[in-house]
């Protein structure tokens, strides 16, 4: 299958990255090329990160805003990219403040944010409108990535209190069997749940205060178990495990390698991030731009009909852009409005992923629900849904039945395993054990599996949100309609091509300080070297002395010296809310009862 943007006539051509951030050219590098667009090498660039050239469009020049938070061009990398954000924070609630992620997860995500507002700057001008650039915030990416989990820790009422480094790792999934298996469970359901504990011999109360902690891991990033759970499942083998796991109707999928995923039948036939198939349009237009437009999606309609966290993400993203997003509820509303923290009667958390939405209370069930779609869809650009494989065709809402109804229309799926076959709901944490992530993660972190921080779920939300785009883009340029799927596992097995390498220095990490934990992220010789005349010590000595230093000094004390000396580094909040407290960090967030981050992106 060819890739989305294939034939197109698209170029682009690199620019200047951060010099410390070598992941980032690397993740532009790959998703440019698995969208299909060609690499232009002739000619200079200027200070854009990025250009996209086309005989269709003017040249679009992306750039990145480096500056903002305080930190030098060259004091920055995937790792003070990661601490200054707060994804470290996030991850560390129940992986310890000292772990990281091991791979170039903020890389990857920034880039497929750039392309995703480049692509839309590109529809824009098609549309009559003029954005020839685009500014793109690195560090308002890795923000929005925890938006979430940010909203709860600044809500006005009862914010929450999850500090990275409060909860033992030791006491959290993945699991362990007899036999030393490392493995994941999952359930939507409480009632599988509660069979499989009562047939390893756990107690019902205690499977209840389980189940409370394991529902809420999605939204909060930790999930305490009760000890007697994890001993329990630690007297019995794998195999036993797995016996009772069919027979309640509980899955249950071992934590593998990157090498075993590698080795399974789909993994060298996938085309990349996205599938797609083209839906000839005989009677399709490009709307026009209203008039005055600041955003290159303004007058396009997207219908989401879309749970948790992945679809969602991808919703909130097109209407960054600009787009109408209409998000269908069913009758009663989302019952995950209600989950608190709360502001004026609705979650922070749900909040921050659909406040620009408008909602339409649907029962997608019924013949009168359907038919409200249709009418929808018939005036929309867009539908997305993340349901379970199989639903849309059941429901009669497929991507044959929509683009009935309007053969232009990007039809969009954001599932979770693709087209593997796997006997589990495919969420974040069973799909990071299955690709290998959840085990690369656990290689820089001080617990044994993948991260509690929704790693996929939102990666994978903004690698559907991209899709969308350089399907409407496609539209624009050929007047067809499309069906575009992507999923989880296809954006694990594209996040675990970019593992973070490890330090020739030794000196690359998160070390404790006099009032908490920073990373410093000493790459090079030139580096280390700086480091060693910073501690008036030799290169070798470095190791030995660093931690006394640090000790004796604050965290933003040490940051303004070793961003003297070019060397990336950064303190890592304990708790969120210091982010929003943080005056270098104040243009990204706007207070609505909680801190709700900014568009990363800027339109001229």
């Amino acid at each position: 299958m060819s890739e989305l943007l294939h034939g197109c006539g698209l170029r682009w051509q690199m620019g200047s990255p951060p010099p410390y951030w070598q992941g980032l050219p690397a993740a532009l590098s790959r998703q440019a090329r698995l969208l299909g667009l060609s690499e232009q090498t002739a000619g200079q660039q200027d200070e854009a990160a990025f250009s996209l050239h086309s005989p269709d469009f003017g040249t679009i020049s992306t750039r990145l805003e480096t500056e903002a938070g305080g930190m030098t061009q060259a004091a920055i990398s995937e790792l003070s990219m990661q601490a200054a954000s707060g994804i470290l924070s996030v991850h560390g609630r129940s992986s310890g403040p000292s772990g990281t992620l091991g791979l170039d997860y903020l890389a990857v995500l920034s880039s497929a944010m750039s392309l995703q507002a480049t692509l839309a700057a590109a529809l824009g001008q098609l549309r009559g409108g003029r954005f020839s650039t685009v500014s793109v915030s690195p560090l308002a990416c890795g923000l929005l990535s925890i938006g979430q989990y940010l909203a709860g820790a600044t809500a006005a009422q009862d914010p929450e209190q999850l500090l990275a480094g409060s909860y033992d790792p030791g006491l959290r999934p993945p699991f362990v069997s007899q036999d030393g298996v490392i493995f994941e469970l999952e359930t939507l359901d409480p009632r599988p749940w509660r069979a499989f504990w009562e047939a390893v011999g756990v107690p019902a109360d205690l499977a209840g205060q389980a189940w409370k902690a394991f529902l809420l891991r999605y939204a909060k990033a930790v999930c305490p178990m009760p000890e007697t759970c994890l001993r329990r499942l630690r007297a019995l083998n794998f195999a036993r495990l797995q016996e009772l796991a069919v027979q309640t109707g509980m899955a249950i999928l071992p934590v593998r390698t990157p090498p075993q995923r590698q080795s399974d039948s789909d993994y060298a036939a996938l085309a990349g991030l996205w599938q797609h198939q083209i839906h000839a349009a005989s009677d399709s237009f490009l709307r026009t731009l209203p008039s005055n437009a600041d955003l290159p999606l303004r007058g396009l309609r997207v219908v989401e009909s879309c749970r948790r966290i992945q679809g969602p993400i991808a919703g909130h993203l097109l209407a960054l852009l600009g787009a109408e997003v209409i998000r269908l509820e069913p009758p009663g509303g989302d019952p995950l409005r209600a989950m608190p923290p709360c502001v004026d009667g609705c979650s922070v958390r749900f909040d921050a992923l659909n406040q620009l939405k408008t909602v339409q209370e649907v029962d997608i069930k019924s013949a009168q629900g359907r038919q409200a779609i249709y009418e929808l869809v018939s005036q929309s650009d867009v539908f997305l849904h993340n349901w379970a494989p199989g639903k849309a065709a059941e429901l009669q809402l497929d991507a044959q039945d929509l683009h009935a109804v309007r053969p232009d229309l990007v039809y969009a799926y954001a599932g979770g395993w693709g087209q593997e076959q796997v006997d589990a709901p495919g969420t974040d944490f069973t799909v990071q054990a299955w690709s290998g992530i959840a085990h690369t993660i656990s290689q820089t972190s001080d617990a044994r599996g993948g991260s509690l921080f929704t790693v996929l779920d939102v990666l994978g939300g903004v690698m559907a949100a991209l899709g969308i785009s350089a399907a409407l883009l496609r539209r624009g340029l050929s007047g067809s309609g499309l069906r575009v799927d992507s999923s989880l596992l296809a954006t694990a097995d594209h996040l675990a091509q970019a593992a973070s390498p490890i330090s020739k220095t030794g000196v690359s990490a998160v070390f404790q300080t006099g009032d908490g934990f920073m990373v410093i992220d000493c790459q090079d010789q030139t580096h280390l070297h700086a480091l060693a005349g910073w501690l008036n010590v030799s290169p070798d000595a470095v190791w030995t002395v660093l931690p006394d230093r640090l000790l004796s000094q604050s965290a933003l004390s040490l940051e303004a010296q070793l961003d003297v000396l070019g060397i990336p580094a950064r303190h890592v909040p304990g708790n969120l809310a210091q982010l929003r407290a943080d005056p270098r960090l104040a243009s990204h967030f706007h207070d609505k009862g909680y801190s709700s981050v900014n568009s990363p992106w800027r339109f001229v």
